[in-house]
């Protein structure tokens, strides 16, 4: 029983110390992306309502690929607006979601990618597509060249 509980812990370890990491805030993801000379990756979902978001994020942001990719290049930077009242956000994060969508999404796209530099300048912007991680790499990394 001692050497499952173990293993599991360093399962759960090794998952999270290779999970990519999300931010929620544009400070934070600006402060990160400064420190690290990275661009940001914000992208706009609703994670529990839109197909293609839930698509996109199943075939490309979950994948070990991409993961592994932007953690060592990209600050990724999360503005989801879910539907459903089971997973609604924190008032304080319903409001920066908002904010960040009035600035860079004003036309209320889902899913909408906006490449930001690290002083949160728009380098470009994109969408689902039906595509490798690789690919979609490539793709981002178009906007930052």
């Amino acid at each position: 029983m001692k050497k499952i509980l173990v293993s599991f812990v360093l399962i759960s370890f090794f998952q999270t110390v290779s999970a990519q990491e999300w931010q929620t805030d544009l400070d934070t993801a600006k402060k990160i992306a400064l420190e690290e000379n990275r661009p940001i990756v914000l992208v706009f979902q609703g994670s529990d309502w839109c197909a293609p978001c839930i698509k996109l994020n199943r075939e490309i942001w979950s994948t070990n690929t991409f993961k592994n990719y932007s953690k060592e290049h990209f600050v990724m930077l999360l503005a989801d607006f879910p539907r459903k009242k089971v997973n609604a956000l924190p008032d304080s994060q319903q409001q920066k979601n908002k904010e960040l969508a009035e600035k860079y999404n004003k036309q209320g796209f889902f899913p909408f990618v906006v490449v930001l530099d690290k002083n949160g300048n728009v380098l470009g912007e994109t969408g689902y597509e039906k595509t490798t991680p690789d690919a979609y790499i490539h793709h981002l990394e178009s906007f930052i060249k």
